[in-house]
């Protein structure tokens, strides 16, 4: 069987469902698209790039937000043999320009004027915006109605070891990197979660809004196809909330900023809560901690707890769940490290997310938490076809029919991650214990060592600080430095009504915190609290929200240096 994605799709176009393929939203509300006008779609759009002139090989942008033209646009190029090179609907016109002409693309579709103004001075032969495609697909059917055969020899013509996408590295240690993926890659990557119990099904309904130029996004594309799911796309993250109320989804995979968010309005409204209500808060969270416990280890709860968390359920967990949408069967972490209080507070509410780990360049994921065996705080045990090792150094090792096919011109980064054996260099630090779940410590190049030469985790602190709902981003600081600092953003609405004096009293508690079970050297001893949140607009986060380190460092080095006066 040739492992491609053109077959993954007409597999799931003729596999005779009869739930809807995809949700989308309209000025008149959402609607469903089946999987037949769907598979119609991509058809029509494949011929419409054939008669273009875009053959097996040729690379192709898409600059859009995450949705249904996006989606059908990266199948169709799938089945002609083009390799898709993905760019963030947010990147700059220099990003952009500087993946096109990388990738030496041949076209892009952009999702409208804006994006269209990025790259308007590259002088690509193919421009098309969203608005353009119907006329694609006009010419799409015209062609193949003179070319009946076209698609098909197209598709005939393309090996699961020939190039499917270009996905481009965030760029926190410098410029983007091109990773090669092969068609097997994703083709694998989609079907080793058919033997991870209870992941994903194909009645789910799934809210992703996930950038699709992201490894983790681009999966979960693909994945609804492969298993049967329907994909409700979200492209504004910032109206995630209405869409949960509106799509009711069974399944949300997302970094760990959303859960990040909703956890610190969870407890913001907990901590609100007084007398007879506050002590029913706390039964009802002791009762899900002693439920966890249970469902962690995969076993059924005794009756008597039973009964105790079905009544909690309805009067406290049902609150919270309603606010997701009140179908909430799972969600799925990974992008970032999730900090395991999230997690569990999260379960203690009968509301499952686990957490997943890997990198773009295993196509997307290594090891995940199973909805029936999880230890919060890992990343789970590794996927099925995986093998994860640590190295003498702690450097996690991965070795997979998923792993890439290498930097595109750039060998000597390949060699760098990539040996000859195949075991592909993480630059995760962690461990497995002896269950094999794996735990992940803190990225080789994030580690701090300070001015004595003790070896710091920037990110553990980081998460520590950020399960308060005060804290909204925190970046840990102290390389060659004589102890370990932090810079400190606050969220606003939790701060409001607040002095500055009672913010920074505040703060100090949770540095306290934090600081409590950690040896001397790892403690935090002082703090910034900044005048305002990193953010994309001023290039210190990626699109999946991970800090770029060395440019925050950059904007904020006066109170960097005024840690240490």
């Amino acid at each position: 069987m040739s492992r491609t994605i053109g077959r993954l799709w007409r597999d799931a176009v003729s596999a005779g469902r009869t739930n809807p393929a995809y949700l989308v939203e309209g000025p008149d509300g959402w609607h469903e698209v089946s999987w037949e006008e769907a598979g119609r779609a991509v058809d029509e759009i494949a011929n419409g790039l054939l008669a273009l002139g875009v053959r097996k090989g040729n690379a192709f942008g898409i600059l859009a937000q995450t949705s249904l033209e996006w989606s059908l646009f990266d199948y169709a190029l799938a089945r002609i043999g083009a390799i898709g090179a993905a760019i963030y609907a947010n990147n700059s016109p220099k990003d952009c320009r500087y993946v096109l002409e990388h990738s030496d693309a041949v076209g892009v579709l952009v999702e409208d004027e804006e994006q269209r103004a990025k790259i308007a001075d590259l002088g690509l032969p193919h421009v098309i915006s969203f608005a353009e495609l119907d006329d694609l697909r006009a010419r799409g059917r015209e062609f193949a109605g003179g070319n009946p055969k076209a698609l098909a020899d197209a598709e005939a013509a393309i090996d699961e070891e020939d190039l499917f996408t270009f996905i481009y590295t965030s760029g926190t240690t410098g410029p983007p990197k091109a990773c090669m993926i092969r068609h097997r890659n994703y083709y694998e990557m989609a079907a080793c979660t058919e033997h991870v119990e209870g992941f994903a099904i194909s009645d789910d309904v799934m809210l992703l809004y996930l950038p699709l130029a992201h490894n983790f996004g681009r999966l979960m594309h693909l994945l609804g196809a492969f298993i049967g799911f329907t994909i409700a796309f979200c492209p504004d993250p910032l109206r995630i909330a209405e869409a949960l109320t509106a799509v009711r989804p069974t399944i949300v995979p997302s970094v760990p900023r959303l859960y990040e968010k909703v956890h610190t309005g969870v407890v913001a409204k907990f901590d609100e809560a007084t007398g007879l209500r506050r002590r029913l808060v706390d039964w009802a969270l002791h009762t899900g901690r002693q439920a966890s416990t249970y469902r962690q280890r995969g076993d059924s709860l005794p009756p008597g707890l039973a009964v105790k968390h079905a009544i909690a359920d309805r009067l406290v967990y049902s609150k919270v769940k309603k606010r997701l949408g009140g179908r909430w069967r799972l969600g799925v972490s990974g992008g970032a490290p999730l900090a395991k209080e999230i997690g569990e507070l999260f379960h203690a509410l009968d509301i499952l997310i686990i957490e997943g780990w890997g990198l773009t360049e295993c196509t997307t994921a290594a090891s995940v938490n199973r909805p029936n065996r999880l230890r919060f705080g890992t990343v789970g045990p590794p996927l099925p076809g995986f093998e994860v090792r640590a190295a003498e150094d702690g450097e996690l090792l991965i070795r997979s029919e998923t792993i890439f096919a290498g930097y595109y011109k750039d060998d000597e980064a390949t060699r760098e991650v990539l040996g000859d054996d195949g075991w592909l260099r993480s630059g995760d630090l962690g461990e497995i214990d002896e269950d094999g779940f794996v735990k992940i410590t803190d990225r080789k190049k994030d580690i701090l060592v300070t001015a004595g030469g003790k070896n710091v985790a920037p990110q553990n602190l980081e998460n520590a600080l950020k399960t308060a709902p005060l804290v909204s981003q925190a970046l840990v600081v102290g390389d060659r430095r004589p102890y370990v600092a932090a810079l400190i953003t606050i969220d606003p609405a939790v701060a409001e009504g607040l002095s500055s004096g009672q913010v920074q009293e505040r703060v100090q508690g949770i540095v306290d915190g934090a600081n409590a079970d950690l040896s001397r050297f790892e403690q935090i001893k002082r703090f910034a609290i900044l005048p305002r949140e990193f953010s994309a607009e001023e290039d210190e986060v990626t699109p999946t929200l991970k800090l770029k380190r060395r440019v925050c460092a950059q904007h904020f080095s006066a109170e960097i240096e005024a840690l240490y006066a």
